[in-house]
């Protein structure tokens, strides 16, 4: 439940937010594949996942070719203490698997992942979806 609701959530503001960035761009984006990852973090460790994010991790994105479309957290409930969504881009399936093995091998990321996780480990559980634009998106 929780994962469907965050999903939700977070589709309706990609969704929003898509539109006006593809607005800006030279064309539509054909052929993308989007990641939608939900993380739950372990009991305390929410904040310290975000600061991995936010100092690490969408650097080390970026390195390896991974759009970040954007981070989201629950508002309200239980989910809000310790959820964390967020969303990449890729040009393709086959884009997005050499990214990521490409991302877990940095020893950067091996690094800053082992730091961070001096005191536990950060999450608990992750879910990852695959999305593509539907032939009426104006993603698409």
């Amino acid at each position: 439940m929780r994962a469907s609701l965050c999903i939700l959530a977070v589709l309706s503001v990609v969704c929003a937010g898509l539109v006006m960035r593809s607005a800006a761009a030279d064309g539509p984006a054909t052929g993308k594949i989007y990641e939608l990852r939900i993380y739950k973090a372990n009991p305390g460790k929410l904040e310290a996942l975000h600061a991995r994010f936010r100092d690490h991790t969408c650097k080390l994105f970026q390195k390896h070719g991974m759009e970040v479309i954007g981070f989201w957290t629950p508002t309200e409930g239980d989910a809000a203490k310790d959820t964390l969504c967020y969303m990449l881009a890729f040009p393709s399936v086959e884009a997005q698997k050499k990214a990521w093995d490409a991302f877990k091998a940095d020893p950067e990321w091996i690094k800053a992942k082992a730091d961070s996780e001096k005191d536990g480990v950060l999450v608990q559980t992750h879910d990852s979806k695959n999305l593509k634009a539907t032939d009426y998106s104006p993603i698409h």
